[in-house]
Formats: C-alpha cells, structure tokens, sequence
C-alpha cells in the first residue's frame, strides 16, 4: 500500500519557507498507487519498501534517503514558493511541492510523497524485470528443447511423407499401366473382331452380287435374244432365277460391324478423370448459370437471384404469363446455358429436399401438357437423377435405375463431358460418383431441374 493524499487532508503552515518546510506526517490518508509502465526496461533489482517517513532536508539542500532508493544529490527546487519538489501531483503527472498542493495550482489534487512514488515505480520495475526474466526463461527453454525437438521430428516425418507419397504415386502407376494394358488389349480385340465380320461380310456380298449380276445379264439375255414363242415356254425357269435373286436378301448395317462403344471404358480411368475435374477450380461450373425464369412452372418460385426453386403448395401457386418455353403441368425448370462441346459441370444445393429431380434434357423437350412428354425422365429426351420417397434413382425413357446411396446428399453435382458422351452424377461434399451414363446425344442439352419439396438451389 502507498502513500496517496489529496490537498483537503494536509495543514496548511502559517508562515512556509523552503528551510522550515517538512515532509507530511504518516498520519495522511493512503491510497493503492497503480501506475502503468510506458517504457521497456531491463535489468532487475530489490523491491523497495515505502518509508514511514520522507527524508530530512539537509542544511546543505540535499536530500539523503537510501530506504526510498532516492538518490542524494541536489534537489529541485519549485519556482512558485522555492520549496523542495518532494512530493508527486497524480491528476497532473508532475513534481510539487507541498505548497503547492494546499495552496497552489495543486490543491484539491491527488498528490503522493516523492519517495512514496520512487518505491512504487521501482517495485513496479521490479515486478516487470521479473516476468522478463520468467519469459526469457521460457524462450530459451522454448527454443533450446520444443524447437529443436521439432527439428528432429520434422526430419522423420517430411521422410514418412516423402515414402507415402511415392508408395502411394507407385500403386496408383501400376493399377494405371495394368488398366492401360487391359483397355488397350480389349480394344485391338475388338477392333480384330469387327474387321473380321467386316471381311466376312464384304466376302458374302461380293459373292452376293456376283450372283446378282449374273443372274441379271442371263435375264436381260433372254428378254432380248429369246424368240417370243420360247420365251413364253421358259417362264418356270425365268422364276427360278428370279427367286434365286430374291434369296440374296438386303444388306443392313449392324451393331457388329462397329468397335463396340463400351471396350475403353474404365471405371477406373473415369473416376480418375472425374476427380482431377470435380476437385479442380471449375467444379462448381460457369458462374453465368442460373434458372431459365421463362422455363419455370408456374408451381414453382423462383428467387431474385435466379438460382434457387422453391416449390409452391396448391393454394399459393402463381399465375404466370403464357410462354412456350414454360413447364405448365409439371414443377420443372431448366437451365440458361446450353451446351453440345466441351466439359461442363454445376453444383445443385438439395439441401433437406425430400422430392427432387437433377439432370439434362434436350432443348427440344416438350414444354406444355401433362403427358410424360413433358416429364424428366419419362422420355427419351431426358436424364435425371431422381430422389423420391426416401429412394434415390437413374430415370431416362421411362426405365429407372435404382441407386445405392450410402448416406443423403446435401449437394449434388453433375459433370457433362461432351467429348466422351458422358454424364455423370456425384456427391459434391466426398466426390463420390452416384451414377454415370454414356450416350451417344445427338442435340445441345440444358440443365434440368424438378422439385416437389421445399427449395433446391444451383451454387457458384
């Protein structure tokens, strides 16, 4: 506890001279000093004691108080009164002396005896050298064993990570030269056993049309060199021939003379492609993407930003102009990008949607009706994946492929790869792919959306 007064509690002298000043008695009010250090300091030193008492003035004008840590020397002097500066204004954060806290500019000031002030600022520098000492003792403790224990573990563990790296570089080199060699093995299969029906077949109808030539010269032969009398006796063989003739039949093109579509397909390949592209910078698409409002049904909502459905109960369902790009029966929507080249691929926020329909369809599909025309899914001009009643499905043409889904997608994503003819549906959070299909699509698509149960929204 120090020593802090306010000029109420002291006694003004009749008569004050700087040689019958004295220091306040310790009969003055005290008061807990607290005063922030403003500079960095070093060093330490022994916390000093607040005195029962300032220090004499001497005769000589010096001032001698090794309790206090005062150091002797030759005092100030207040220019007011020519007091000794031994007392401390806090309100103004200055040297007085005791005149000039009862009667001068002071007064009703707080005000504390010098030495009181000097021992509470060396304590408080005593207490902040102390906790450097502690903290430098942490940091050398710090630096000397958690830093350099560091050290030796990053080594182990930069190698741990350097071999996982590579084993894992060099299973996935072998499970891709295996794959590569498979797929290639397939294909020269493949395309072995179509040029052999190629063969085959340029060998039958070659044979085919000789027969056909020859049986056409003979023919012509007879209707022009035949006498007619001959010629009329000669009927049963003229049909011969010509049934001979009909027997070679019409030559069709058939699956069996193509390369089949599905040899170089990889469930392997297509995953690793998939997942360069689903974790790359484009997964989430072209940020232009957004609901087609010309498309939207009129049972649906669609927000200001055009990028969230919202479906509409039957007693707040909306009246919308006539438009024949709209659904008018069915609570669909598509897409306001076409696309017929390239990779292409959008994330769909399902969220806790309970009934909702993601996919593409042709720009072409029927808008108007109730007929499944109109339907995704239901025709041939649409492919959807589909979430209903708790079950997840692959719905196009009409023929639902049922899907084994490990745990609810709160995003779906869908991937278009136009060169490869492929689409694909996956779990946007994992990567995971749900589905993919491989179709040879013969028009631009469009993004198409259905939902019958709260909101669904396309994410950027």
């Amino acid at each position: 506890m120090t020593e802090e007064l306010t000029t109420c509690d002291l006694t003004c002298p009749s008569s004050p001279t700087a040689s019958e000043k004295t220091s306040i008695g310790p009969n003055t009010k005290q008061m807990d000093f607290e005063q922030p250090i403003f500079s960095l300091l070093s060093g330490g030193g022994k916390r000093h004691q607040a005195a029962d008492s300032e220090g004499t003035t001497s005769a000589a004008g010096t001032t001698a108080d090794s309790e206090s840590g005062i150091f002797s020397g030759e005092y100030e002097v207040c220019v007011e009164h020519d007091a000794e500066l031994d007392w401390f204004c806090g309100t103004e954060s200055k040297l007085i002396c005791s005149h000039c806290a009862i009667v001068g500019s002071c007064r009703r000031h707080t005000v504390t005896p010098l030495a009181t002030r000097v021992t509470a600022v060396r304590n408080q520098l005593v207490d902040v050298c102390e906790k450097m000492q502690l903290q430098a003792l942490r940091v050398e403790k710090f630096i000397n064993q958690t830093l350099t224990d560091k050290e030796q573990k990053l080594q182990v563990a930069a190698s741990s990570a350097r071999e996982q790296v590579l084993a894992q570089v060099n299973a996935a080199r072998d499970a891709l030269e295996e794959e590569e060699q498979r797929l290639l093995e397939e294909v020269q299969r493949e395309e072995e056993r179509v040029e052999q029906c190629l063969l085959t077949q340029k060998a039958h109808w070659s044979k085919a049309l000789a027969s056909l030539t020859q049986t056409r010269s003979g023919l012509v032969h007879t209707l022009t060199h035949t006498p007619d009398a001959q010629l009329v006796t000669s009927v049963q063989e003229i049909s011969d021939r010509v049934e001979e003739a009909d027997g070679v039949g019409e030559p069709c093109d058939t699956n069996q003379l193509s390369l089949k579509a599905d040899c170089s397909d990889s469930k392997l390949l297509r995953g690793l492609w998939a997942t360069a592209v689903l974790l790359g910078p484009n997964a989430y698409g072209s940020s232009l993407l957004s609901f087609d409002q010309r498309t939207v049904s009129p049972l649906l909502s669609l927000s200001e930003d055009l990028c969230t459905l919202t479906f509409f109960y039957k007693k707040a369902r909306q009246s919308l102009p006539y438009d024949p790009a709209r659904f008018d029966c069915w609570p669909n929507a598509l897409g306001s990008l076409a696309m017929s080249s390239g990779s292409h691929s959008w994330v769909v926020d399902v969220g806790q949607s309970g009934a909702f329909k993601v996919g593409v369809c042709y720009t072409s599909m029927e808008r108007k009706g109730s007929g499944n025309e109109t339907r995704l899914g239901h025709n041939a001009q649409s492919w959807v994946l589909s979430h209903y009643d708790g079950d997840y499905s692959f719905c196009h043409a009409g023929k639902k492929v049922p899907l084994q889904v490990a745990r609810k997608p709160q995003r779906i994503g869908l991937l278009l790869d136009w060169p490869s003819q492929t689409l694909l549906f996956y779990e946007a959070d994992s990567s995971n792919v749900l589905h993919s299909v491989t179709h040879d699509f013969s028009a631009a698509l469009l993004p198409a959306f259905a939902v019958t149960d709260r909101s669904i929204t396309i994410l950027h």
